[in-house]
């Protein structure tokens, strides 16, 4: 064997250390990332933060390396994204016949797009001083990019952090009322500086070692420091759940009441949906239930007229794309009033459909249904699913069917005989955060139908039910969720919880939908708010103090 120069042995074995070092960092940050995602619905188990955002929090004040910063957040990132995702991958298992080959790639390759969206504000947070300053700053930067993922393709804003304090129960309840005010981007800011602060304090109270951190680095922060930042940190809780108590516990509906809405769950197999499959059977199920929940629709109208509440109309939902059958809907007026025949006493109802425009170009859409059976109005849906419903022009290989769906123009407001005005939404459109409502035609309610059978029986739909919870938190209005798997549900402008139909199961939901609630702040001034204090902390943090 030739032995190389003693030269070359040195730098040989120094680029293997290297690259074996490199090699555990990935792996450390990925796994640190991943850790995060546990504090996600449905676990929401925050106390993960204080250890993840700690660690990164230290990792961040002891490099001097915007690029090592940078690969730090970009890992952490991706082993975020890649575990509060996993979920996609059922999307595509339903097809795996045809597209096997793709199985990693969603939840993988949704990570890899967003994963900048923590490295740049990992590298940006470098320039600032190192210490509690550069922890407020990265908080700040976090928060503006992860809003900045509406902009991605048509958007994706699926797991912002501030939906980690959606906790079932009232609990949650007081926890996200803040969101009326700041939106949940303002949550996702108190979350994620709260986590850094009180972390890293609490990695140098314990005087635990983080590896890839030099040990004789100092602390993130003084003892006097941890005191402070320990007692503000209680101190801010208790005002934030007491904020958020006096607010659920006293703001009260005002104006005219919503209707009594029925959310059908026909709970069809995703597989005989895309495979059109029976849609005779699927059809008149989603009939037989549709007339079950209008009798206790109108029972219960009975018992309000009896009790003098005013009269309320009957409104009732099918999901989106509801069954196989969608040119029925379209094509054939006889099917719509068949539907409304078996829907005798309700006053409109509202369905989901796949539709073809006057180009031939296909759209998601919902169809208002009047109790003749004409169709009162169409909303198609704006924001589409990237990969799923469209296909960005740079994916050579072709992978959604037909190039795609149209999309359509934004927030409606339908204004339907005897029936309040209603703001409609499909599917994935209701975890845009300041985008819900036409801003200028407030409706009274929400109505969101949706299919999350492509999920599974994941933390997907539950994910996405808490987006919707906390839409109706941020309007300050009441939302209606028919699902075709599930999880079907109703809110009021609190978000608090008034009926729920679990997932995989086949029936009816019937709520009497309240009124709605004053227009909120962020209502008021939307994405502005979360932004503004965003900048303001970023500010705050940049400006060092002029020694006397």
């Amino acid at each position: 064997m030739v032995k190389l120069p003693a030269f070359f042995q040195t730098a040989h074995n120094r680029l293997r250390r290297c690259w074996r070092e490199n090699w555990r960092f990935m792996g450390f940050m990925l796994g640190v990332g991943a850790l995060s995602a546990l504090a996600l619905p449905p676990l929401h188990f925050l106390p993960i933060l204080l250890l993840t955002f700690g660690i990164l929090g230290r990792i961040l004040n002891t490099t001097k390396s915007w690029k090592h910063a940078a690969w730090a957040g970009c890992l952490f990132g991706f082993g975020f994204y890649t575990a509060g995702l996993y979920w996609l991958v059922n999307a595509v298992l339903i097809r795996a016949d045809e597209f096997w080959w793709f199985v990693p790639f969603p939840s993988m390759g949704c990570a890899l797009i967003l994963a900048p969206m923590v490295g740049v504000p990992a590298a940006l947070s470098t320039f600032v001083l190192a210490g509690l300053r550069r922890l407020a700053f990265f908080a700040g930067a976090w928060t503006v990019f992860d809003m900045g993922r509406t902009f991605l393709f048509s958007g994706f804003t699926w797991n912002a952090l501030g939906s980690c304090l959606a906790i079932p129960g009232p609990v949650g309840d007081m926890l996200i009322q803040p969101a009326a005010w700041m939106g949940e981007d303002g949550l996702t800011l108190a979350l994620v500086l709260a986590s850094l602060l009180c972390g890293s304090a609490l990695l140098d109270s314990l005087h635990l070692y983080t590896p890839f951190t030099p040990q004789s680095a100092a602390p993130c922060c003084s003892p006097t420091a941890r005191r402070r930042i320990y007692m503000g940190y209680i101190a801010a809780s208790v005002l934030w759940l007491g904020v958020g108590a006096a607010r659920f516990y006293n703001i009260h509906p005002q104006g005219e009441s919503g209707p009594i809405a029925i959310m059908v769950q026909g709970n069809v197999p995703e597989t005989e949906k895309v495979g059109r499959l029976r849609p005779r059977d699927i059809f008149l199920r989603y009939l037989r239930l549709t007339a079950q929940g209008v009798q206790q629709a109108r029972q219960l109208q009975i018992q309000q007229a009896a009790s003098g509440t005013p009269y309320r109309p009957i409104v009732f939902l099918w999901p989106e794309t509801s069954f196989p059958g969608y040119d029925l809907l379209q094509d054939t007026p006889k099917a719509r009033e068949v539907i409304m025949d078996w829907a005798l006493g309700a006053d409109a109802g509202i369905i989901g459909a796949l539709r073809q425009d006057d180009n031939g170009r296909y759209r998601n859409s919902v169809l208002a249904l009047a109790p003749d059976g004409a169709v009162s109005a169409i909303y198609d849906k704006a924001r589409l699913v990237p990969f799923g419903e469209y296909q960005p022009s740079f994916i050579p290989l072709q992978i959604v069917p037909q190039g795609g769906l149209a999309a359509g123009p934004g927030p409606q407001t339908w204004h339907l005989a005897n029936i309040p005005p209603v703001g409609p939404l499909i599917c994935y459109e209701v975890i845009f955060s300041g985008d819900v409502t036409n801003s200028h035609d407030r409706p009274r309610w929400l109505a969101n139908v949706t299919n999350d059978g492509w999920f599974g029986n994941s933390a997907g739909p539950r994910q996405h039910l808490e987006s919707v919870r906390l839409r109706a938190v941020e309007e300050g209005l009441p939302i209606v969720r028919a699902a075709n798997t599930g999880i079907s549900a109703a809110f009021d402008g609190r978000g608090h919880l008034l009926a729920k139909l679990g997932w995989d199961k086949t029936g009816v939901l019937v709520s009497a939908v309240p009124a709605a609630l004053p227009r909120t702040f962020f209502g008021h001034y939307g994405q502005a708010v979360p932004l503004l204090l965003c900048a303001l902390l970023m500010l705050g943090a940049c400006i060092r103090r002029s020694k006397a």
